[in-house]
């Protein structure tokens, strides 16, 4: 198959290439940067027609993975990224006459701030969605899903805190704040959470893009399915990398109205680095998130190969 794999500079989407490469996929690449990939490489901004064109040409597939992922910047970058990012690779798909769409989103889409217990893939809510982020990937999810049609097959994959090897979001930052002592558990530390080992959210990608066209029109989220209490998950992945576990904790509530004002000293300040706290990092370190897997094994015909118990081992091999 000939499928295009936009923002393959990431660590998920280089594990998703690497896996289409290996099965024999005819792999094409476009992204801002080389990717250290033995493929067909893009270079340019997935909101500019002109390139997202060249890379779209021949292809039978596309999966759109190209985001800005951050806590921080004007809501215009963000927009121009992942909402007119994902509204050009529909546009281009449609007029290459492309067969398949496979859409990366975020479980954080359909997040309002409340607990989230055993649910599926509720409607992206742009009107709730918490930060830059969240809401730009409900409306870019909501522009992909409204281009599916008997042309064009679209399917939405929303993977839940992916984490692996040279993971410089999840891993990186928590890995950083605990060597620092700048990370302390939010509330108890006993709220489960999903979170996704990179091998699996690739397989899940792969296994989508096969999918695509007999399952269209809907989203499906992708976790490991193995909840754990976020202290734990916090605590094996300070361990994996030999930094101190926290041991401080902070009321949520006291947290959250930090990370409120926190917020507001980055707004009017124009700081572009991370902040150390914001409403939603609160939130997701205090209130449960995990979901129901059953229609997406289903759907992908898909199940994870690496348990969170051998993603933690691997993760402190490649520290080592």
């Amino acid at each position: 198959m000939r499928v295009l794999v936009t923002g393959a500079s990431g660590m998920l989407g280089r594990a998703t290439a690497q896996r289409l490469l290996g099965r024999g996929d005819d792999v094409t690449v476009l992204q801002r940067r080389p990717a250290d990939l033995d493929c067909a490489q893009v270079l340019g901004d997935v909101a500019d027609p002109g390139v997202v064109a060249r890379a779209v040409a021949g292809q039978d597939a596309v999966l759109h993975l190209a985001a800005k992922v951050d806590v921080t910047g004007p809501w215009a970058e963000y927009e121009r990224a992942n909402v007119t990012g994902t509204r050009t690779v529909v546009a281009a798909c449609a007029a290459a006459g492309v067969g398949r769409l496979v859409h990366v989103s975020s479980p954080s889409v359909a997040h309002g701030g409340s607990a989230l217990v055993g649910v599926g893939a509720e409607p992206a809510d742009p009107a709730h969605a918490r930060g830059s982020y969240a809401r730009s990937k409900a409306l870019a999810e909501r522009a992909a899903l409204a281009a599916d049609s008997p042309a064009l097959a679209v399917l939405v994959v929303r993977p839940h805190l992916v984490w692996g090897p040279g993971d410089t979001q999840l891993v990186g930052r928590i890995v950083e704040r605990a060597r620092t002592g700048r990370l302390p558990l939010i509330g108890s530390g006993a709220a489960l959470i999903d979170t996704t080992y990179v091998d699996n959210a690739a397989a899940a990608l792969v296994a989508a893009v096969d999918a695509c066209g007999p399952v269209h029109g809907e989203a499906l989220v992708v976790s490991n399915g193995e909840p754990r209490p976020v202290g734990e998950v916090i605590a094996r992945l300070c361990r994996a990398a030999g930094v101190p576990e926290p041991r401080a904790r902070v009321p949520f509530g006291v947290a959250r109205a930090a990370g409120a004002a926190v917020e507001g000293v980055w707004s009017l300040t124009g700081r572009r680095d991370t902040p150390p706290l914001t409403r939603f990092l609160a939130e997701q370190l205090a209130t449960a998130h995990w979901f129901d897997q059953r229609r997406t094994r289903e759907a992908l015909g898909w199940a994870p190969e690496v348990t969170l118990d051998e993603g933690f081992a691997r993760l402190a091999a490649a520290y080592r």
